[in-house]
């Protein structure tokens, strides 16, 4: 059993996802991320000032925040495969 986490596996669980991108109260983006297992992680991000607002930037923020929970996720779901397997 591989003792590793990929970055190709990290982008195939993006890449098989269902993403939706939505603006509330005009300068907040809440991104979900729906895994091919069905799980979900939600993520927000917002400007102080509606003027200062980009759906754009806020998006990027969020995927960088769901990327980094993934590979937490996974990590732990390894991890206790492979103490499991030594059990």
């Amino acid at each position: 059993m591989n003792n590793t986490v990929t970055v190709e596996q990290i982008n195939s669980l993006l890449d098989n996802s269902e993403i939706t991108v939505n603006t509330v109260y005009d300068k907040v983006t809440i991104v979900s991320c729906k895994l091919p297992n069905g799980f979900v992680i939600t993520e927000a991000s917002g400007a102080v000032d509606p003027a200062n607002y980009d759906v754009n930037i806020g998006r990027e923020i969020c995927m960088e925040r769901i990327r980094n929970k993934l590979w937490e996720l996974e990590g732990y779901a390894l991890s206790k495969k492979l103490a499991e397997k030594e059990m």
